[in-house]
């Protein structure tokens, strides 16, 4: 490949304690919780909102915060639910959203912790010394600028911060194939009280030539705005999709635009309450369900998803089935799906996670939460959900906080069976369970 030698100073426009780049759930989780404990935060995102893919993605439902007895993502995600949602039913249940009223809720929370946020702000690369990295920089409408801070935190979801320092990572199964991704969508015209199982018919719809591709799994149109006969769309999938490359997203949008053409056909032809049905809008970013993995200092795996596995640097617990959609799009993949699915728990069941799986291997002062956690696949498919990420999220956070107060490194925390306690105390009085 052709190269070109680039070089020019870069102004150090902020300094702080702690760097989080990404808005989503867990960036925020992370940037509010280690504001709170009296940290200077700078919060990152490249688009104009934080939200992440229940706003940018317009993914419209948030999975459970429970395991059927207890309430899991306690602490930032407990907050966010009671304000949001209300009481918890304490059923599993998965939560449709209302995008602007999420969008506020995100905004208010994080500017009333003392969060510097930086919109339209895009990382770029990252400046290293050994294991330590001293500077991010970023793309913002003034041009180039760099960031410097003493943690770093990476919730990008795609673990773009780790890889420019250098981390290692792991992409997809052996054969590198991820999961396919979703273009959510944003639908009108829905009679939700005749409304029925949106998958029914996918079968005959693909046999009559209406459907191109071969899906049987559905998870359809969600009622969020059940009055005005509008809901988000969990439509389609778009298989082989790949983040790697502005080239091979730009290709997955283009389908997934193409296919949801041929879903609007699909629910006026055939499911009840349907017919009247408009495809309003698509999302301008991929829902993207597997991507990289950092390798971190411990790797969480199918061996732990038991509920009887118990880390010693335990950060929280989490309950959701190992959700690896279908990896083809044949009745061989549709099996698959329905295999992987079934690996739950009962109620009152949970898997932990540990600290070192937050920790990059061969770094001092970085961490990271959310989809790229260290994992195996299996797991990455359970924790990627969004009250998992809070859970992440506030764990780095408060640990970001911590090794500032300390005057130690993150990784120190993660061998010091007294730090890490005072990470659990800390964590446990903020809310988190069952720390």
């Amino acid at each position: 490949m052709k190269t070109i030698a680039y070089s020019r100073e870069i102004p150090v426009k902020y300094e702080c304690g702690v760097l989080v780049t990404g808005g989503g759930p867990a960036g925020i989780a992370a940037a509010v919780m280690c504001a709170r404990q009296g940290a200077s935060v700078i919060l990152t995102e490249q688009t104009g909102s934080l939200g992440g893919a229940s706003v940018l993605a317009m993914v419209p439902e948030i999975m459970n915060f429970d395991d059927g007895v207890h309430f899991l993502s306690g602490g930032f995600g407990r907050e966010l639910h009671d304000s949001l949602f209300g009481e918890c039913a304490y059923r599993r249940v998965w939560q449709v959203t209302k995008p602007e009223p999420l969008k506020r809720w995100y905004d208010n929370t994080v500017t009333e912790a003392g969060v510097k946020l930086l919109l339209c702000t895009r990382l770029t690369d990252v400046i290293m010394s050994g294991g330590h990295i001293t500077g991010a920089i970023f793309s913002g409408q003034e041009g180039l600028f760099a960031v410097s801070a003493k943690v770093y935190i990476d919730c990008t979801g795609s673990a773009a911060l780790c890889r420019l320092a250098g981390a290692g990572c792991d992409w997809g199964d052996e054969g590198g194939i991820t999961m396919p991704a979703t273009l959510c969508s944003l639908w009108g015209g829905v009679d939700f009280d005749r409304k029925r199982a949106d998958g029914a018919y996918l079968r005959q719809a693909y046999s009559d030539g209406v459907l191109s591709e071969f899906d049987t799994m559905l998870p359809g149109i969600k009622p969020n705005y059940p009055d005005a006969g509008v809901g988000g769309g969990n439509v389609g999938h778009v298989f082989a999709a790949d983040d790697r490359t502005s080239e091979s997203i730009t290709d997955a949008l283009l389908l997934g635009r193409r296919s949801l053409a041929e879903y609007e056909r699909y629910y006026r032809d055939y499911v009840e309450g349907c017919e009247s049905v408009v495809l309003l809008r698509t999302a301008d970013f991929l829902g993207i369900r597997e991507s990289w993995r950092v390798r971190c200092v411990k790797t969480l795996t199918a061996d732990h998803f038991s509920d009887g596995y118990v880390w010693p640097d335990e950060i929280g617990r989490y309950s959701y089935p190992v959700d690896i959609h279908p990896m083809t799009a044949d009745e061989e993949g549709m099996r698959g799906f329905a295999k992987s699915v079934n690996i739950r728990h009962g109620d009152g069941e949970s898997y932990g996670i540990p600290y070192g799986c937050l920790l990059p291997v061969g770094f001092d002062n970085l961490l990271t939460a959310g989809r790229c956690i260290g994992s195996d696949r299996a797991m990455q498919a359970s924790a990627r959900v969004i009250p998992c990420c809070y859970l992440t999220g506030q764990a780095a956070g408060i640990a970001a906080a911590l090794a500032l107060d300390k005057g130690c490194s993150a990784a120190d925390i993660g061998s010091s069976a007294s730090l890490c306690g005072e990470l659990r105390e800390r964590l446990s009085a903020a809310g988190a369970y069952p720390v």
